[in-house]
């Protein structure tokens, strides 16, 4: 079934009518089949045919998918094109080879994304297919490249999870001193809870424990003329009015983040890292350069607050520039440099 014209636009594989209309919606033009070899056969001897994204059900299997995905990454172009697999109506351990095998670039529950999110994680996965073929140019550097890459994500995973759990449990105690504080000086929820955009622009749910009045972010307007950062890429106030007495003191002392430990065993964020933006700041973050920042996991703590940490003359530039840096020096072993640095940043109190 061809829709609306032959060039650019989307290529999807499989049947779902609502999957297709979302990306009709999204790039007006491009083709649908619902036979795996046709698609092959369009794909790879039509040589007009390069779309914007390449997307196919997983009911084909691992096995056709697998092999549409070896031909897509030896084609000189196609290579270049974002290859996602609708992973609606699948498990973890039916996820769990496609991942291993690096069969796509992304799984993605289609009917869990609008188009607007799902144009701008398509626009990600564009600048990250760039920017790992600019820096791996030999096939055998690709294979030593994930190799490397598998390996520090493993050791980072594993040790994410020994601390937050051991952290959660020893800490449980003084959890509960803060609630109580909290609730005992104003009304509203313990938890603040927010949408945050972690790494490759993932949306997730976000906990601190509340440091400010209840609905202080429907005040946020109301400060506006206070923000530090003039472009309204970011939003801080310096001796924010909305901070509570007990709120100063968390904040003073980063408490407020130790809710963070549970992002941590969900795995929505790691223990270092490039910390998780509100989605009104990731939305301005999408440019070649500056989305890169967001190749790194999201973080506790990371690069720019162990050097920029108790400073009120923080710059976007300067930030951004930390953020970057911190993508293309991670490993395991520079997260235990950050780790070991960040008691030491904690005690510069600032209000932020």
């Amino acid at each position: 079934m061809k829709l609306l014209g032959s060039i650019t636009g989307f290529y999807y594989i499989g049947s779902a009518r609502e999957n297709i209309s979302k990306f009709v919606n999204i790039y007006k033009r491009g083709y649908a089949s619902g036979n795996l070899k046709q698609a092959m056969t369009e794909l790879l001897l039509e040589k007009h045919l390069i779309p914007e994204v390449i997307c196919c059900e997983s009911s084909f299997g691992l096995a056709a998918i697998r092999q549409l995905s070896k031909l897509l990454s030896g084609h000189k172009l196609l290579s270049k094109v974002p290859f996602i697999i609708d992973s609606k109506n699948m498990t973890a351990f039916d996820c769990h080879p496609f991942i291993e095998n690096y069969v796509a670039d992304e799984l993605l529950n289609l009917a869990e994304w609008d188009e607007k999110n799902l144009e701008t994680k398509i626009n990600f996965l564009k600048k990250i297919k760039t920017h790992l073929q600019k820096t791996v140019k030999r096939e055998s550097d690709q294979e030593m490249f994930q190799k490397q890459g598998f390996l520090d994500s493993l050791l980072k995973r594993g040790f994410d999870i020994i601390v937050a759990s051991s952290a959660i449990i020893f800490l449980s105690p003084l959890f509960l001193l803060i609630a109580i504080a909290i609730r005992y000086e104003s009304k509203g929820n313990i938890l603040y809870i927010s949408k945050r955009a972690g790494m490759g622009y993932r949306i997730f749910n976000f906990y601190k424990f509340r440091t400010m009045v209840a609905d202080a972010e429907g005040h946020r307007i109301e400060f506006a003329h206070l923000n530090l950062y003039h472009n309204n890429a970011f939003f801080k106030i310096n001796n924010d009015p909305r901070i509570t007495r007990v709120g100063h003191l968390l904040r003073n002392t980063s408490l407020d983040e130790l809710p963070q430990l549970f992002n941590v065993l969900l795995g929505d964020m790691s223990l270092v890292g490039n910390r998780p933006l509100p989605l009104y700041e990731a939305k301005n973050l999408t440019t070649d350069a500056l989305a890169t920042r967001f190749m790194a996991p999201a973080g506790i703590t990371g690069l720019w607050q162990i050097k920029k940490r108790g400073k009120a003359e923080l710059s976007v530039d300067e930030r951004m520039e930390l953020d970057i840096d911190y993508v293309n020096k991670s490993n395991f072993f520079y997260d235990l440099w950050i780790m070991a640095n960040t008691p030491q940043a904690l005690m510069q109190k600032v209000n932020t």
